[in-house]
């Protein structure tokens, strides 16, 4: 079974390279002869654990991982065809941009020679494979094919494990052969006892923004709450800890912060709402998740800024600029809002993250980026904590001590215990309590 994998930013690299790891043979295709010319030198383009390696292996040892800026080429004698291009939000509305999705199927249906599945991995809204569908149909006279809703629901920071023990494959058909093919590749998952969930295309589609939109409502839900206990002088902590017991709540995504960011919750949530709009279907409750999640970063800037009436004098440290630890996504990063908007206050921001500052220099390049967290630390009024890095876990606060001029915390993940902190002479904030 030969693979073609049309994209390679992280849905469709993460997808070659896992399926390589199966032991199919997969090509994956990009316009961009650069990048190509990069991944067959086996340079990633993102940070991703454990990708490297795999990387290497599958394109230099086992030669089952290959590359190529052309489509025709690589479809010759594919079974399987996965659409994984990107699917941003358009910039003056809250839909998916499809217009990669489109063109990729254009040149599909002009390269179709025999019978093949044709299969949705990108985000799209529902109705979209169906379109697919319709064009190839509308231009080749290659009538044997099918079309295949397949989400991927992959973490960054962990999205190898994701892959190989996934909580569930989603497969969305309307042919009992192409079920068939799925399960097949599949196979390797359904040996570990991954539940097959086999719906139709349109069920599939919106499994994939349902089950993001109500995550990202979960931790919208937690965050609002966090403001109530400030208020009132509780502990979100252990309010999340106690409703995660709740087996019918769970405690997965009840973590406060300062909103969520990344590339896929903020687009997913504002495309689902769109689809719902389109549809006159009341989504009232998903649209005040992307309102609350908006405003939420400069809220917590304003914050920073009254409680210790920072100004243009001031200068603070800001430790994590990816929106996540373990990746160097910085797209709708919480953090670099702060600090863009306290930047804008015209307050200095010193900055460290392990492994996003490059992708940062070239979109804040106001930001001062620093080699280490006590490089950033030292001679600044305050230290602002916005991603949980796990080297940010177990800083040496004595160190810091002697170079900070004001030693204050503003710990936006809660990684620290407030006690602790504040016995090595710090003053601490943490997130709702």
């Amino acid at each position: 079974m030969k693979l073609v994998i049309v994209g390679t930013g992280y849905v469709g690299l993460v997808t070659g390279v896992c399926f390589s790891e199966f032991g199919y043979e997969t090509v994956c295709v990009d316009k961009d002869e650069k990048r190509i010319s990069e991944l067959k030198e086996s340079k990633c383009p993102f940070f991703e654990p454990g990708m490297d390696e795999l990387l290497s292996k599958h394109y230099n040892k086992t030669k089952l991982l290959n590359f190529s800026s052309s489509l025709s080429d690589a479809m010759k004698d594919a079974s399987i065809i996965f659409i994984t291009v990107g699917t941003p939000s358009r910039r003056l509305e809250d839909e998916a941009d499809l217009s990669a999705v489109w063109k990729v199927s254009e040149e599909i249906a002009n390269n179709i020679n025999s019978y093949c599945l044709v299969v949705t991995k990108s985000t799209v809204p529902v109705g979209t494979t169906k379109e697919i569908k319709r064009i190839i149909k509308s231009i080749t006279s290659e009538k044997n094919f099918d079309v295949v809703s397949n989400p991927e629901f992959l973490r960054e920071g962990s999205a190898i494990n994701d892959f190989m023990r996934p909580d569930r494959v989603v497969i969305g058909t309307e042919s009992t052969n192409s079920e068939k093919i799925m399960r097949e590749l599949y196979r390797p998952l359904y040996l570990i006892e991954t539940p097959i969930v086999s719906t139709t295309i349109e069920t599939s589609e919106i499994i994939k923004y349902a089950s993001n939109s109500f995550l990202a409502t979960k931790i919208g839900f937690i965050n609002q709450v966090a403001d109530l206990c400030e208020a009132v002088g509780a502990n979100v902590q252990d309010v999340a800890k106690a409703m995660g017991i709740d087996k019918r709540i769970g405690s997965k995504f009840l973590h406060a912060g300062p909103g969520f960011g990344g590339s896929c919750f903020p687009k997913d949530v504002k495309a689902f709402a769109s689809s719902a709009k389109k549809h006159n279907v009341d989504f009232s409750i998903i649209n005040a998740v992307h309102s609350s999640n908006e405003i939420r970063p400069n809220k917590i800037a304003n914050k920073i800024i009254d409680l210790k009436k920072y100004d243009k004098n001031s200068k603070i440290a800001l430790l994590g600029l990816s929106f996540k630890p373990n990746t160097d996504d910085i797209r709708e990063s919480t953090s670099l809002k702060i600090a863009n908007f306290l930047n804008d206050k015209g307050i200095q921001i010193n900055c460290y993250d392990p492994v996003s500052m490059k992708n940062s220099k070239n979109t804040y390049p106001n930001l001062n980026y620093c080699v280490s967290a006590y490089e950033a630390c030292k001679s600044v009024d305050g230290i602002i904590i916005g991603t949980e890095w796990n080297e940010f876990r177990a800083l040496n606060f004595s160190k810091i001590k002697k170079t900070i001029n004001n030693p204050v915390i503003f710990d936006l993940r809660n990684i620290y215990n407030t006690a602790e902190i504040e016995k090595q002479g710090f003053e601490y904030y943490g997130i709702g309590k």
